[in-house]
């Protein structure tokens, strides 16, 4: 149980050996330019935080740091317009002293300082070549599996989600917490209905509470728009794969949580302070989740989904990996799903739909498949050099 990491500053260890651009105030067309530039960087692009309250520009900043101390980041650029530009929580020097504080290269660029944008762009380049080199020097290191922090989130769920495809990511979760390794899921909106269930299986009771709280603020913000939830979610792809309520939907989504006790309930996109099990506040979407899933620490991301009313041929699947500094594996469940998305899924745990495998079977050929895509395999998604705005999980309201 062990597999090949990158060694970082305070005892941890990447799977990934990237150079992080980080764009504040405005800043996205720097980022993207520098990013398509040069070979061994990425960036993570969003609305931003004007006209957002307090709360959610904190929630943006906590991502971005999240991201610039994630293992798999090696250095971080952060761009900004001039020091003390625009908001607090954005601010370009404030970001970097975070990042900074997990004891890896934070480089800060303004356009004030740099003499214009043009100039910020080749002053990143520069930079960011420099340090993609530096990164190149670091080799990996065999480490106990007690180092991996994986995410999950699951999706287009349909019946084989909740009886090969979770289940099998659980049972692959409880054997990497019982090597010491640690797990995250999400996806507040599919434990409803399923989150008493989860409340008890927390060690702490404090924890308890706020994941009922948590499930709570979903269903009475859906109520303020004068709609239950339960009549949003399941989606009409989940309806239409046999699923019929948002309770049976949970019961099916929680299983990717496997069997352990739940040692911590995480706001969104924070770091858990102990190895094991635990639960993140987070929103469904595909262009959320996985990067709240990376800036909580997690260095492998995995995207579980059924998809048994996908189109029959080549259908589309993600187009960027929406984890920013972390692979995102796509698994299901459904053999058909397999068939139909040979070019993205990246394993599947079908075989205990047809009877091949058992699902302790299926959990030790995922975890295997983990593992080796720590050690460096890539997952397909990773072939594909594209990237799309990402979508933070903001609360709200807009101003």
């Amino acid at each position: 149980m062990e597999f090949y990491g990158y060694p970082r500053p305070q005892d941890q260890f990447g799977v990934r050996n990237h150079v992080l651009v980080i764009p504040t105030s405005r800043c996205n067309i720097a980022a993207t330019r520098i990013a398509q530039y040069v070979y061994g960087t990425t960036t993570v692009i969003t609305s931003g935080e004007i006209g957002r309250p307090s709360r959610d520009r904190e929630r943006l900043g906590r991502l971005l740091i999240g991201l610039g101390q994630n293992p798999n980041t090696y250095a971080t650029i952060v761009l900004g317009v001039r020091r003390g530009f625009g908001y607090r929580e954005l601010e370009p020097y404030r970001i970097a002293e975070e990042i900074a504080q997990a004891g890896k290269p934070v480089i800060v660029l303004t356009v004030e300082e740099a003499g214009g944008l043009e100039r910020l762009v080749e002053l990143g380049i520069e930079a960011a070549r420099r340090l993609v080199a530096d990164a190149s020097k670091v080799r990996r290191e065999l480490v106990p599996a007690s180092y991996l922090t994986i995410g999950v989130k699951c999706g287009l769920s349909d019946g084989t989600s909740g009886i090969a495809g979770n289940p099998a990511f659980g049972n692959a979760t409880d054997r990497l917490i019982a090597a010491g390794g640690t797990a995250i899921f999400s996806e507040t909106v599919e434990i409803i209905g399923a989150e008493h269930d989860l409340a008890a299986r927390c060690v702490d009771p404090r924890d308890a509470a706020r994941l009922l709280e948590m499930a709570a603020e979903v269903e009475n913000a859906a109520k303020m728009t004068g709609e239950d939830i339960r009549t949003i979610n399941p989606l009409p792809s989940n309806i239409a794969a046999g699923i019929s309520t948002l309770e049976e939907k949970s019961l099916g989504a929680v299983a990717k949580a496997g069997t352990m006790p739940i040692q911590g309930v995480l706001e969104y996109a924070c770091r858990p302070k102990k190895r094991g099990l635990h639960f993140m506040d987070g929103w469904m979407s595909s262009f959320s989740l996985p990067m709240s899933l990376a800036a909580a620490g997690c260095q492998v991301t995995i995207y579980q989904l059924g998809g048994e009313d996908l189109p029959s041929n080549d259908p589309p699947m993600m187009a960027t990996n929406t984890s920013v500094v972390a692979p995102l594996m796509m698994i299901t469940g459904n053999p058909r799903t397999e068939a139909k998305a040979p070019r993205s899924i990246d394993f599947s745990s079908g075989k205990i739909i047809t009877g091949e495998w058992s699902v302790s079977q299926a959990g030790e050929e995922l975890l295997q498949k983990i593992i080796s895509v720590a050690s460096g395999e890539l997952v397909k998604g990773e072939t594909i050099r594209y990237t799309d705005p990402l979508e933070p999980f903001f609360l709200g309201p807009v101003f």
